[in-house]
């Protein structure tokens, strides 16, 4: 004679969408403020004539270095080890006319000389997939993109 037994079946647990990061920027002086995330990150920008700040134009320089290098990480790390150097060097002026950079220049510092040259053209090959893969910055700019600017009162409309 078999006998069944009632068990509840274990469930997975939920798993939750991870929550996008709030950003803010506030004012703290003239033509000063500091940008701020819910993760802890501080940066303080202002004018290029304050010591000790980025412009919006550098950080949106080094957001576009920074996506660079990171989105080639994971394939520059499995061919030149985990301890790799390299640095993103990002230029471009802005056309005060129309306020905008029309053209920003990436220069990507990495020490290939531990390996051949065909296999340094394979990595610069991959390494530009990966970039165009998976830089959100880059292809963001490279696409354009829809801003929505809403612009809160504090005035009761009725």
């Amino acid at each position: 004679m078999s006998v069944m037994s009632e068990s509840t079946p274990q469930s997975p647990a939920p798993q939750t969408a991870p929550t996008s990061t709030e950003l803010r920027v506030e004012r703290t002086g003239t033509r000063r403020y500091v940008g701020l995330s819910s993760r802890g990150a501080r940066v303080e920008i202002g004018s290029a004539d304050v010591e000790g700040v980025f412009t919006p134009g550098e950080l949106l320089k080094i957001a576009l270095g920074a996506c660079t290098a990171m989105a080639s990480d994971f394939t520059v790390s499995r061919r030149l080890g985990e301890d790799y150097d390299a640095t993103v060097h990002i230029s471009g002026d802005a056309d005060r006319e129309s306020e905008r950079y029309p053209r920003l220049e990436e220069l990507y510092e990495l020490d290939m000389s531990e390996i051949d040259a065909a296999t340094a053209e394979r990595l610069v090959a991959m390494i530009r997939r990966s970039v165009d893969k998976a830089c959100t910055v880059g292809r963001t700019l490279q696409a354009g993109t829809e801003i929505a600017l809403e612009i809160e009162t504090g005035i009761d409309p009725r």
